[in-house]
Order: C-alpha cells, then structure tokens, then sequence
C-alpha cells in the first residue's frame, strides 16, 4: 500500500528533527500528540516550513485552537525544529509576518506553531510573571518539564481562559497605525556612498534582502555597482535573507533572517544619557526592538549627544551586515562597514 500524505508529512518532519539532533526527555510523546492534533493540511504545511528553514515566507499559519492548559504548541515546535537549547517561553517572540500576531485572531482562541513565524530575542524585555514554572531563578534548563506540565493534550482539561495577556506577551500590530504615510525610510550604503535611492516603508513590515528570489520588500540584490570593492562583494554575499524591519505598537523591531550576524547602532539600544557609541550583536533567528517609543520621548528631554562618526539624529538606526564598528571593533565607524543601512523614521 502506499503511504498516506499525512504519514509522508510526518516522516518529513521526524527527519527534519533528526537532522536538528536527537529528542530529549519526554518530548517525543508530546511531538506525537502534537503531530496528533495536526490535520493532514497543517502538518505538510510545517513540513515545508521547517524544510524551507524560513526562506520560504508564503508558507502561512499553523494554527491550533487553544485547549485548555495547552497553550504551548509553539514553544515545542521551536525547540524541536531551531533551537534545542531554549530555555523559557518568554526568549521567544512572535514576529509580524504571522497571521495570529494580529489581536483579531488571537482574540479567537488560535496559537501558530510554525517554528518560523517566531524569533529568538536578544534580552529579554521585561521579567517573566512569577509561575514557578517561568521563573528564570527556578527550572531555567528544565523546559522539557514545563512542556510536560502544561502541553498535555490528552491527560487534562480545564476551562481555557479569555484573557491570553498573563500567558503571552502581545507583540502584534497596533491597529491604530496608518498605512497610508510612510513610517520610515531605507538607505543602503557601501562605506561612504549610498547607492540607490531611499527606499520609503508604508506596511507594517518589510523584507530587507540581497538575492532571495521569493522575497518582498527592498532588493539590494537589484542595486548595481560599478567596480564593487571585493570586501564589498564579499560581505553582499552574507546578507543572503536579511532582516526584516517591523513597526509595532511599542517600537521598531528587527529581525535577523540571514546566516550571519548584523550589528546595530539606536538612540534607545544604548544606555541613557551616554556619549559612548553603543553598538549591539544580533545573531541568526533573533530580534531586538532596535527603537524604542518610550525611551525615544524620554531622550527628547534630554541634551543632543555628540558622536564622532557624524551628526547625530534621533530618530535614525543604522544596520551593518556581517561588520561590526565602533571601540570594540578594527572598524571605528559606520562608515567602514562595507554595507550597511540607515532607517529614517517618519515622524510627521
């Protein structure tokens, strides 16, 4: 007999994971029910996101109801699929290409667990909410336990409850942000000249790439220079799927999608009041809000700091693929990076 596409679907995924390292613990029967309570549809579908590895952004939602206690689904897929090593629920966020990140259908009782529609944050935002289960103090390493306890499909079943803002920070969209004006601009430069034109952002999110067929957003790939310095050349060829910048109701996100580090430079990243350039490392598959609002107001009442690398603006963030800057770093200033961006935020 031939085997059925929800079995081809699920030997896909078991070799996915293997290829991602053995299974710990007791997740493996919590895969099984996972896997489970997938239908046919929802498990090719995160078959081909974690075959894809996250190049692939039309591959949508993988959405359960919620069911009780088992609000977790996302966290389980994350660590199968990306990364073993996670820890707590709250190293996690939701990025905004995902459909449940808008509070409309969050509000319906859905969880995506599409591993790819998630990103690891660089510092956590805020402490999480004193659980015993959650706390960093208390079962740091032991995630496998807290998944036992709270994604048990088949062994419990309590009333879910309506509001989901204790169990999971809401990253989404604010609904109140206009589409119509752009909200920031992107200048791509290589050293010291900009090439191209800027590029004005009127979506919530737009893709910053190099040569991904499938992208959307701002094609550096398409941009064409004359004689490129080889650095230049060389560094181009690491941006590969670059980042995705997201406006939200609390900031600027950015998240690394290529395979190699970019560094970044904001008014808000740095501590208050500093005149030491501060310059931060996101890695592969994290995000860091690269501009926060309410630091942002607060800086307003303070006294323009004076930077060696150029004038400094407050409402700019600059991005360098692959090359850090700054006093940690051989490169001093931004524009020794051989490509970076400057994000120009509108705020008329």
């Amino acid at each position: 007999m031939f085997p059925s596409r929800r079995s081809c679907a699920v030997r896909r995924l078991w070799r996915g994971r293997c290829q991602n390292g053995g299974l710990q613990g007791g997740l493996k029967p919590l895969t099984h029910s996972l896997f489970k309570r997938l239908r046919e549809d929802q498990l090719e579908m995160l078959a081909r996101a974690v075959e894809a590895g996250g190049a692939e952004d039309r591959v949508g939602c993988v959405s359960l109801v919620r069911s009780g206690v088992n609000h977790w689904p996302q966290v389980l897929t994350c660590k199968l699929f990306r990364w073993p090593d996670l820890r707590c629920p709250h190293q996690l966020k939701r990025l905004s290409i995902c459909d449940c990140s808008r509070r409309s259908v969050e509000d319906s009782g859905l969880v995506c667990c599409n591993p790819y529609h998630f990103s690891r944050l660089c510092d956590p935002e805020s402490p999480p909410p004193p659980y015993s289960k959650l706390s960093p103090s208390k079962n740091q390493n032991n995630i496998d336990d807290f998944l036992e306890d709270n994604f048990a499909y088949d062994q419990r079943a309590i009333e879910p409850s309506n509001n989901t803002s204790d169990l999971w920070p809401d990253f989404g969209l604010a609904p109140h942000l206009s589409r119509e004006a752009h909200w920031c601009s992107v200048a791509y430069w290589e050293h010291r000249t900009r090439v191209g034109r800027l590029y004005a952002v009127h979506e919530p999110s737009v893709g910053v790439f190099c040569d991904l067929p499938r992208g959307n957003g701002f094609c550096l790939g398409q941009l064409h220079v004359a004689d490129r310095h080889e650095m230049v050349r060389r560094t181009r060829g690491k941006i590969g799927r670059g980042i995705l910048l997201s406006r939200e109701w609390d900031g600027v996100w950015a998240y690394n999608r290529s395979e190699h580090p970019v560094f970044v430079n904001s008014p808000t990243l740095g501590p208050p009041n500093s005149r030491r350039l501060s310059v931060h490392k996101v890695q592969p598959g994290y995000s860091v809000k690269i501009f926060d609002y309410d630091k942002a107001r607060a800086l307003q009442r303070t006294a323009i700091l004076d930077f060696p690398d150029g004038p400094y603006d407050p409402n700019s963030i600059r991005i360098s693929f692959a090359k850090g800057w700054g006093p940690c770093y051989s490169r001093q200033f931004i524009t020794s990076c051989p490509c970076w961006l400057e994000i120009l935020l509108n705020h008329s």
